[in-house]
């Protein structure tokens, strides 16, 4: 079950963040970024992952790039999961779920560390490497890939 989570949420869990723990709550949830966590049901108890997605119209080379709001791509730069399997589950909950409620966004991009797990993770759910940066690189999911 996916859930859009508040400042206060994201408060409690961001030192769970093992990319960007430096980011407050509050940047994360503010106008043009949100913080989508995934819960087992309905009784949003159990989190299973989470994701963070800052709305820009440039595909961050770093990150203070995804400072700059837009609205013509969503930017996950972080995902975090306490539950195998979790954090593929919600990159394609969440890009659905934009898909279907924002219009404007015309790509999804990431912003991810230089890993090769955050390599392997990516290339292995079906993103295409787009860019290597000083410290960070980019993948791209193709919109066509999303149910």
């Amino acid at each position: 079950m996916l859930l859009e989570l508040n400042s206060t949420i994201v408060s409690d869990i961001v030192e769970d963040d093992p990319v960007r723990p430096h980011i407050s709550a509050g940047w994360r949830t503010q106008q043009g970024r949100q913080v989508y966590g995934l819960y087992t049901d309905e009784s949003f108890e159990e989190l299973r992952a989470v994701i963070c997605v800052a709305y820009t119209d440039e595909i961050p080379t770093c990150e203070s790039d995804i400072e700059h709001a837009g609205t013509k791509i969503a930017n996950f730069y972080t995902v975090w999961s306490y539950d195998r399997g979790a954090g593929r589950e919600i990159v394609f909950e969440v890009a659905n779920h934009i898909k279907k409620t924002n219009t404007d966004v015309e790509r999804f991009v990431t912003l991810s560390p230089l890993t090769e797990m955050a390599k392997n993770f990516h290339l292995k759910n079906g993103a295409k490497f787009l860019n290597k940066h000083i410290d960070c690189q980019n993948f791209e999911y193709e919109l066509d890939n999303w149910k």
